[in-house]
């Protein structure tokens, strides 16, 4: 059994959607992050650095926090086609994962975090909106010659990614100028586990 702790994140919604991709068992524990309860004392011996996601995985007595850490080991577990077991699509997979941990995630991020907290600070909103729609291209170039963001395979990159990508009308802009992603959204909307962690409430 899985015991995710998690929140309605981006970040919160992944692992929801691979446990139910790969149909393993899990129960949610929600850390209300709008609350602090991600600083309690109990939830700091699962993660020292106070963010959600963690999971237990009460078979094997490990505990894994960090989203994209978190997908590798699930998928390295069961064994899923989500993480190929040969090295060259292995590596794909694992490239667009990072890109998504040290470029989607942080930039939408931060694009979110001036234009909602801070609108007034025209040079913090112009950045990182700037940068976020230069990931768009990067995404909407690699998705015009593949079905998938590593490739012909979906993926636990695609995964990590779409979340991120579907907040984009929540930080008021579009995928219209890039339509290779926005197919690529519409595809991957239509998958149960998809729907599902995205339904995800606190």
């Amino acid at each position: 059994m899985i015991d995710l702790y998690t929140f309605t994140t981006p970040n919160g919604r992944k692992p929801v959607i691979l446990l139910e991709e790969i149909q393993l068992p899990y129960t949610v524990k929600m850390v209300d992050i709008s609350k602090d309860e991600q600083f309690s004392p109990e939830f700091v011996a699962l993660n020292p650095n106070s963010k959600i996601p963690v999971i237990v995985d009460t078979e094997t007595d490990i505990t894994v926090f960090e989203s994209g850490a978190i997908l590798i080991y699930l998928a390295e577990k069961t064994g899923s086609e989500l993480w190929p077991q040969a090295m060259k699509p292995r590596m794909q997979v694992l490239e667009w994962l990072m890109f998504q941990m040290a470029s989607v995630g942080p930039m939408m991020g931060q694009h979110s975090h001036f234009k909602r907290s801070a609108p007034d600070n025209e040079y913090g909103i112009k950045r990182y909106r700037t940068e976020t729609l230069r990931l768009f291209s990067v995404m909407d170039r690699q998705l015009s010659q593949h079905d998938y963001l590593a490739g012909k395979a979906y993926s636990i990159a695609d995964i990590a990614t779409y979340p991120w990508v579907m907040t984009y009308d929540f930080q008021g802009l579009t995928l219209d100028e890039h339509p290779n992603l926005k197919r690529w959204t519409e595809t991957l909307g239509q998958r149960p586990a998809i729907q599902t962690g995205m339904a995800l409430k606190k």
